[in-house]
């Protein structure tokens, strides 16, 4: 895998750093490895920041900055930009209608009834993401089987359209779930206000930063960590992601991007010794 000299890593969390139920220490099929961890080292050593992305709430994702001793985190696909170890933040308000004033846009989402229509929409084929949804501000977490993009004309005809459905990938199907039977995958959405990205929330930090795109690597595996690609030099895509149905064709219409020849853990690795 070619190398990148990068100044700068950003790097999505669940399904990409992390592999099985949140594990660093296990590969996708389950073996004890200590390869990222050893990778994560060198990175440190070397003196290049490393920015947690993900779609976890802003309170999880500085608690995991301290384990991982991150320089910075990302919030909830981009609604909050943290540093100094979540006592400095920015939030990305993107097409969010002034209208609501300081309500966020979960207590928006909650006062037009939306996410329990869209629900009532789609029977047995989408449902709240419990038990992790509860203490989320800007995105409605879900879990299910539907298209983004009929989703998001069901809402522009409802007179919602600055909300959007983005799907953030794969995950196991469990007992908890009252989903309809189903041999694929259910995949997790987070329905929030169109402008709020990865790509959003990395431009604004590099901005801050002092930093250009060229200075920077991003690490994913998810449809909507292709929305980082337009603000780096470099987008990895670990091979978990890139196996995706569908995955294929939209990693083709992104020239910075390169597929890690292993999945989870181990392809974050392989990014990562990339862009040292």
């Amino acid at each position: 895998m070619a190398s990148v000299a990068a100044r700068i890593v950003y790097t999505d969390l669940d399904g990409t750093m992390v592999g099985p139920h949140g594990s660093f220490w296990h590969t996708a099929s389950r073996h004890l490895t200590g390869d990222p961890a050893t990778a994560l080292l060198d990175l440190h050593r070397a003196g290049i920041p490393l920015v947690l992305v993900s779609g976890r709430t802003f309170e999880q994702v500085v608690e995991a900055e301290r384990i991982f001793a991150a320089d910075g985190a990302i919030a909830e696909l981009g609604a909050t930009v943290a540093w100094d170890h979540g006592r400095s933040l920015h939030r990305l308000r993107g097409d969010f209608p002034e209208g609501f004033g300081d309500r966020t846009p979960m207590d928006a989402m909650a006062e037009l009834g939306i996410v329990e229509q869209l629900i009532a929409a789609h029977p047995g084929r989408l449902e709240w993401h419990a038990p992790w949804h509860t203490t989320h501000e800007t995105d409605a977490l879900l879990r299910g089987r539907v298209d983004p993009l009929a989703v998001d004309a069901w809402l522009a005809e409802r007179g919602a359209g600055w909300l959007t459905l983005k799907d953030n990938g794969a995950i196991p199907a469990t007992s908890r779930m009252t989903l309809d039977e189903d041999p694929r995958p259910p995949r997790v959405f987070h329905l929030m206000p169109r402008g709020i990205s990865k790509g959003a929330a990395i431009a604004w930090d590099l901005e801050r930063r002092g930093l250009s795109p060229a200075d920077a690597v991003a690490i994913g595996d998810s449809v909507s960590d292709l929305e980082m690609a337009p603000t780096v030099g470099r987008l990895f895509i670990t091979a978990n992601g890139a196996a995706v149905d569908g995955m294929a064709e939209r990693l083709a219409a992104v020239p910075n991007v390169t597929v890690t020849d292993l999945p989870m853990g181990e392809g974050w690795t392989q990014a990562i010794r990339a862009s040292l």
